[in-house]
């Protein structure tokens, strides 16, 4: 790969002027732990200086220069997103208790008051009492349902920055009237996504403008909703995340309520580990969205923030990772049509046709990317997360803020490379998660021939298929039995 910031010089000069991010240091300690509402930022730390910035290992991925890129196939979540609206309510709930719990101390310290104390003093003395809870009380709650996970401001810059940066990674794959097939998920967020990263990539390509132009494609961008087997055994089945349920009630969870309570002199039996959740949220939310540090991020010392990290690691790991097999079978369509338009690329260039699609790029989520790399077998740990295990889990391989953050891309790059000896190591294929460069679990590096890549999954190739994955069998058998 041979990075070239010209490229990203010829794009659109407008975005330069959008507003850099920076680092807010009294957030910093907590943002390393937000599971899968990071911002992309803490994956790739120089973004924070300079948002086109390649990063420090791009000059040691070159390629060798008898090397050409093909094809690129990118599957992206989307970018930094505005909560739900479940969430919304969630938190417009506690806020409203927090407030409800302010009113009363007030008025109990009001009444306790002698004749000659001022009402004002007594209220200043319960939040003083309090500090805390007071900041909390006061602070404006600003996010509302209508907003219900569409994407942000910066949810835009994260997707025309990424773009920029592609842009300049594989400058010869994004040149002039080169065709771009762009596919998206029917998720508004994933459709903004979409636009913003076409948006960044400037007039040069051929593809059009407009949003119109972007493929809904939910078979392969949502195939999770479309496998039957998933959703009746692990989506819609209670007991599939029965660890996630045993880790909130655990002793790690319980220190955290009670750490929580005190901070918001409240008794702990007023709080549950959802609530607790929806703050630590709210502070993920308000750094990735307005990059101000939250009153809610001081309910929390970084231990706790580990222990909710967990938590949320939990729940990815049993409902879209290695917990259950269906969970990566899911995705054998969008792994099979990878493969099929890597083989019709190299088709293509041995009969000397020009590449129908060099660049291929679907917005999903991270619903989308988790089973994809658990199928492939990435950040598969020895033991299985449990809830009895957080301590020797702490160095875990599956950490979801460091595989699919806010922007999480996964690419796959296919070279033609004239030095090949033979015939198989005329064409490679390098793997980027997040921009960059993973390790093949084959050959232990960071570039493959494409023959031993398709020999190392040989099995998926041939034997997983959607509709066979998916289908649920017609016997009696449980959901429970078979998970």
């Amino acid at each position: 790969m041979a990075p070239s910031r010209a490229a990203a010089a010829a794009l659109p000069r407008c975005l330069l002027l959008l507003p850099p991010l920076l680092l807010t240091v009294a957030g910093a300690g907590l943002s390393g732990y937000f599971g899968t509402k990071s911002r992309y930022e803490e994956v790739n730390p120089h973004l924070l200086r300079d948002p086109l910035s390649l990063g420090p290992s791009a000059a040691s991925s070159r390629l060798p220069a008898a090397c050409t890129p093909l094809q690129l196939r990118a599957v992206l979540r989307h970018g930094t997103r505005y909560p739900t609206a479940g969430q919304v309510r969630r938190l417009a709930e506690l806020h409203s208790r927090l407030l409800r719990r302010r009113t009363a101390t007030t008025d109990a310290a009001s009444s306790s008051s002698s004749s000659s104390s001022s009402s004002s003093s007594s209220s200043s003395s319960a939040e003083s009492s309090c500090p805390v809870a007071a900041e909390l009380a006061a602070w404006q709650m600003w996010y509302e349902e209508s907003l219900d996970g569409r994407l942000a401001p910066q949810g835009q810059r994260d997707m025309e920055y990424l773009a920029r940066r592609l842009a300049a990674r594989f400058p010869a794959l994004f040149a002039a009237r080169r065709r771009l097939e762009l596919a998206s998920s029917s998720k508004h967020r994933c459709l903004q996504s979409s636009a913003a990263f076409r948006r960044g990539l400037g007039p040069s390509l051929s593809l059009g403008s407009d949003e119109a132009e972007v493929e809904v494609n939910d078979l392969l961008m949502r195939f999770f909703d479309h496998c039957d087997k998933f959703v009746a055994w692990v989506e819609e089945n209670h007991a599939a995340v029965h660890q996630v349920d045993a880790f909130k009630q655990g002793p790690e969870m319980r220190k955290v309520l009670e750490n929580v309570a005190k901070a918001l002199c409240l008794p702990a039996e007023e709080l549950n580990a959802d609530l607790v959740q929806v703050a630590f949220l709210t502070c993920s939310y308000e750094l990735t969205i307005k990059n101000v540090t939250s009153p809610w991020c001081s309910l929390f010392s970084e231990e706790d923030a580990k222990v909710l990290e967990y938590l949320n690691d939990l729940k990815q790991y049993w409902k879209r990772g290695y917990g259950y097999e269906i969970n990566s079978r899911s995705s054998c369509s969008l792994f099979q049509d990878i493969f099929q338009h890597l083989d019709k690329a190299v088709e293509e260039s041995r009969s000397s046709k020009p590449i129908s699609s060099p660049l291929i790029v679907q917005v999903g989520h991270a619903e989308t990317l988790q089973p994809l790399l658990a199928l492939l077998g990435f950040f598969r740990d020895a033991e299985p997360l449990r809830a009895d295990n957080y301590r020797r889990q702490l160095r875990r391989q599956f950490r979801s803020g460091r595989i699919v953050p806010y922007a999480a891309n996964l690419l796959f790059v296919l070279y033609h490379c004239e030095q090949g000896r033979a015939s198989q190591e005329e064409y490679r294929v390098q793997m980027l998660l997040n921009e960059k460069l993973m390790v093949f679990h084959h050959s232990n590096e960071t570039i493959s021939t494409y023959s031993a890549l398709k020999e190392h999954y040989k099995d998926l190739l041939e034997n997983c298929h959607f509709q066979e994955e998916c289908e649920l069998p017609t016997t009696n058998t449980t959901a429970v039995d078979e998970l």
